[in-house]
């Protein structure tokens, strides 16, 4: 997403391969990330629900959720970068959004939307590797920043600490694996 109003980026410097932290980004679970299920249940006004990445079985892959529920597969460079999409505001009555296409997903500019795409990017250098995670939204007007801004105030806090767990239990993972 090129243009955006709003961003959060966080890195982490991994020793490991990117094959591992590839593998490593793609089997983290809820339970991997420390105050994950305490937080989510928080956003979530403490509300059960349908399985989604703010109510993830404890031992299931996050990207799996992710993709399953509400989340897009933008973009899968194995073993470079991961990138995801979701429809984070819509206008009332509007159509079911986890059910567009990467495409529709990108074309979509239709008044009253904001548009996240979040990735994991996974760049080597001399002493391992950095992995960093960037989340940018795009509101398609002027009514929707302003909804998506309200509650951005509210959440980007407990989602800057959710990113940054979740960014070392990726390195967990990917340093506890046996093979390079």
């Amino acid at each position: 997403m090129p243009v955006f109003q709003f961003v959060e980026t966080h890195s982490i410097t991994i020793p490991a391969s990117p094959a591992r932290i590839y593998e490593a980004v793609c089997s983290v679970t809820a339970r991997d990330i420390r105050l994950f299920r305490t937080l989510t249940w928080l956003r979530r006004f403490g509300r059960s629900g349908p399985e989604s990445i703010l109510n993830a079985p404890p031992d299931v892959p996050l990207v799996d959720v992710a993709v399953r529920t509400m989340f897009i597969l933008l973009a899968d460079e194995r073993p470079r970068e991961l990138v995801f999409g979701a429809v984070v505001v819509s206008p009332r009555g509007a159509r079911n959004a986890a059910k567009l296409t990467a495409s529709q997903f990108k074309a979509l500019a239709e008044p009253g939307y904001a548009k996240a795409a979040m990735n994991f990017l996974i760049e080597a250098g001399t002493d391992g590797c950095t992995l960093s995670t960037e989340t940018r939204i795009w509101a398609t007007d002027e009514s929707a920043r302003r909804r998506f801004g309200m509650y951005w105030r509210v959440i980007y806090p407990g989602s800057a600490l959710i990113r940054r767990m979740w960014l070392r239990a990726i390195r967990k993972r990917a340093m506890g694996f046996t093979h390079v």
